[in-house]
């Protein structure tokens, strides 16, 4: 049966953005809600690293003392991996004092941080509405009306509507579909594609967080959260479509994208081929269309 519920403010997506916009609002007296498609906890294309400087932001939004109980290990030093070329030097402030003002940076997986903002979204009055997903936004005189639907695929759910003076849309740049929010994309060769994937056992430094560069791209590597290796990078459409079709040339077959990217990164780059040596993939990797 539809529902209807009367709020101050929607923030579609509950990533960082959102949740941020969420706390921030309840806590001077808004009545929000969150629509969120995807049921948490979910693995989320992201460097994951945050840096030093944001540590008070977390302290802010109430999960500061979470954070530092479940992130990485303390990046203390930056590096460049190019081809045969290793470089690193000391995260700023690291020679001159034991830290920084805030500590150092660390990283935690998304998987891991969303859960605990939204639990804080939660817990300072924000209601949640997930996993479904908004399927329209129109105008319902002074409001908004948002037409939500349950993403869990039970038949003959109908949705609800919920209506906001206020819409906050923090589902991505790239993510397509029906809202006024969600902007037609036009490929091109030049497109950026973002790759994601966890390793355990690598062989990098756990205080060095390095940039990688390669062929068509780059990208970046840290250790996370129970001893995972994040790796994200960015990959040129065209390149990995020649890529992907030397590889099926090769082998006389389909050859996914993650495999070819993982192939590439390896080839190409020492650093990454040593750090990644023993290490042993921990879920699947994960892709994201062109940013914009």
């Amino acid at each position: 049966m539809k529902r209807a519920s009367t709020h101050d403010a929607i923030i579609i997506g509950a990533g960082p953005a959102g949740t941020s916009a969420a706390l921030a609002l309840a806590r001077r007296g808004w009545a929000v809600a969150i629509v969120e498609k995807s049921a948490f906890p979910r693995r989320k294309v992201c460097g994951e690293y945050i840096s030093a400087s944001n540590l008070a932001l977390l302290d802010r939004l109430g999960i500061g003392d979470a954070w530092r109980g479940e992130a990485g290990p303390e990046i203390r030093r930056v590096g460049l991996f190019s081809g045969n070329a290793s470089i690193e030097a000391p995260m700023p402030g690291a020679r001159s004092r034991p830290a920084a003002r805030n500590g150092f940076g660390r990283a935690l997986g998304r998987d891991i941080l969303d859960t605990l903002l939204l639990d804080a979204a939660r817990s300072a009055g924000v209601e949640v509405f997930q996993p479904c997903r908004a399927v329209a936004i129109e105008r319902d005189g002074d409001r908004q009306a948002v037409r939500i639907q349950a993403t869990s695929g039970s038949p003959g759910e109908e949705g609800m509507t919920l209506r906001a003076s206020v819409i906050v849309a923090a589902h991505g740049s790239w993510e397509p579909g029906p809202l006024p929010s969600q902007l037609g994309k036009q490929s091109r060769s030049s497109d950026l594609l973002g790759f994601k994937a966890h390793f355990t056992g690598s062989a990098l430094p756990p205080d060095l967080m390095p940039l990688l560069t390669f062929p068509g791209g780059y990208g970046g590597m840290v250790l996370a959260d129970r001893g995972r290796l994040s790796i994200s990078c960015c990959v040129r459409r065209d390149v990995l479509a020649r890529l992907r079709g030397s590889l099926a040339r090769e082998r006389g077959g389909h050859v996914p994208a993650a495999e070819a990217v993982e192939r590439h990164i390896m080839a190409t780059c020492r650093g990454a081929r040593d750090a990644l040596a023993d290490a042993r993939l921990d879920g699947p990797w994960l892709a994201a269309p062109p940013s914009s």
